[in-house]
């Protein structure tokens, strides 16, 4: 997915590069809204990731396999590529990085910082910076963004996948 910031004009003379690195090209709208739709597209991975983990922390903690209960989430609404992916790392413990957590903080950070500057209240895209802040204080800031669920077992007392 490519998201551009810029003049038609120009986005239509560089199109045929965009068409060489990705499938998914938009011209989100003038310079620098490319970079503001990155942050948002990290603000819904990382709310969707902090889903999964407590949707999988809760329902393992109250018994029911979270393999399982992932499968059943898979066939429903709540069906996600997050959950797909994501949910898979959370279950059978594989955090090795594919976009780790610091990284994720980074793009938190701009989140919340590009919100003071307009006076928007992103009060879940907080909460879950600081999900990753624990998981970075606990030595998690190179793994990938999914062992956020970590910091939910820690709130827990309980491990998904024991």
């Amino acid at each position: 997915t490519i998201m551009v910031g810029g003049e038609e004009e120009a986005f239509e003379r560089a199109r045929q590069v965009f068409e060489k690195m990705g499938k998914n090209i938009t011209l989100v709208g003038p310079n620098g809204v490319g970079q503001t739709t990155k942050v948002a597209n990290q603000i819904v991975v990382a709310l969707t990731i902090e889903a999964v983990a407590e949707a999988l922390v809760f329902a393992s903690k109250a018994g029911a396999d979270p393999a399982k209960v992932r499968q059943a989430l898979m066939g429903g609404l709540a069906a996600s590529r997050i959950l797909e992916v994501h949910g898979e790392r959370m279950v059978n413990r594989t955090f090795a990085p594919g976009f780790r957590i610091e990284l994720h903080q980074k793009d938190l950070n701009l989140a919340l910082e590009g919100a003071k500057a307009l006076g928007v209240a992103l009060p879940n895209t907080s909460t879950t910076q600081q999900l990753f802040n624990s998981c970075a204080a606990n030595g998690g800031a190179k793994e990938d963004h999914s062992a956020l669920v970590r910091a939910l077992e820690r709130l827990a007392g309980h491990e998904v996948s024991e």
